[in-house]
């Protein structure tokens, strides 16, 4: 197939890209650290705040991904991060681009992060690194390695792809997981009935986090961590083994919105106290809210509580003395309010 011209139609409300990004440092990339990069870049042109949060939400990741992300443009020299004494991220400064890879690079601009900005939260570079294909060689051909790969394939049910393999081999390189832990973190996702190998990548990552190096110490954090469902359960006044659906809320607030359990229970206090049915589901519109307004602390809901509290005191009042009365001069009607319920669910 021969060379074609790419052409602009019109010029239109755009932000650009160094070519010594794209020729440089756009192969080595990972699928998220490109995203997080040019969404940066976007911002910064536009004059936008952002933060971590709102980045995670927006791609589907982790803001412990984010950060990865950001510590390996930093780590590349294109992007500065700024933090104040705390150590919580206040800025994110874009370095020029040059082909001598930005030593001494000059500043080029900020992309601000909003007052309450989130803490650092690693202290050890997790990040895949992009393997060659000699590497890749070099590692199926190892004895020991092929063994993992072998029994990872019995697992999983089926042959693994190179991206798969690569990601064991980051598991044994950068991660330095022994075999022993590679196989029980496997045979724990997939008992799980989690085969997706992003998903294993994440709970690897995680363990990396904690300090996790045996099989031992994996089950002892899975333990603690089902505790907290069953912490959960027991808070919304459940009994017994969860179903499926209730330990998806429960995976859903502790992972995909990142609460600690403080702010879980206390979701699930307010639920009891309004509702006895359909709890998880009000327990999970109260999260999802309070991820929303970037709730961290139980400080941040008592900030609500006295913000809601007062808008309402200033709202108008009222008299609904004459409604009442007039409501009162018809016949009134009882209804089944189970039936109802259960008709507007059924819909």
């Amino acid at each position: 197939m021969g060379h074609f011209k790419i052409y602009q139609q019109n010029s239109v409300d755009v932000t650009v890209v160094s070519n010594l990004f794209i020729d440089k440092y756009m192969k080595d990339a990972n699928d998220a650290q490109l995203k997080i990069y040019l969404y940066l870049l976007r911002m910064m042109n536009a004059g936008l705040t952002t933060s971590v949060s709102d980045i995670a939400d927006k791609f589907n990741h982790t803001e412990k991904d984010v950060m990865r992300s950001l510590k390996y443009w930093e780590k590349n020299q294109l992007l500065s991060l700024e933090y104040d004494e705390g150590r919580s991220l206040t800025g994110i400064r874009f370095l020029d681009i040059t082909p001598d890879s930005g030593t001494d690079a000059s500043l080029a601009a900020v992309v601000p992060i909003p007052a309450k900005a989130e803490p650092l939260i690693e202290k050890n570079d997790f990040s895949k690194p992009v393997y060659t294909l000699d590497q890749l060689k070099e590692f199926k051909n190892n004895e020991e390695t092929a063994q993992i790969i072998f029994v990872a394939e019995q697992y999983l049910g089926k042959p693994l792809s190179p991206s798969e393999i690569k990601t064991i081999l980051f598991f044994t390189d950068r991660l330095k997981f022994s075999e022993d832990l590679i196989d029980y973190l496997i045979q724990y996702c997939v008992g799980k009935g989690k085969k997706d190998f992003r998903y294993i990548e994440k709970v690897a990552i995680s363990w990396a986090e904690e300090g996790i190096t045996t099989p031992a110490q994996a089950a002892k954090a899975a333990s603690k961590y089902d505790k907290i469902v069953y912490d959960i359960m027991k808070a919304l006044g459940k009994t017994g083994v969860p179903t499926k659906a209730e330990a998806d809320f429960a995976l859903k607030w502790i992972n995909e919105l990142g609460f600690t359990k403080d702010i879980i229970l206390e979701a699930c206090s307010r639920t009891v106290m309004a509702t006895d049915k359909h709890r998880f589901e009000y327990a999970d519109s109260i999260l999802v809210n309070w991820h929303k307004k970037q709730v961290h602390h139980k400080k941040d809901i008592q900030n609500l509580d006295e913000a809601y509290a007062k808008s309402k005191n200033s709202a108008p009042k009222f008299n609904s003395a004459p409604a009442a009365r007039a409501f009162n001069q018809f016949p009134q009607r009882s209804y089944d309010f189970d039936a109802l319920e259960k008709e507007i669910l059924s819909n």
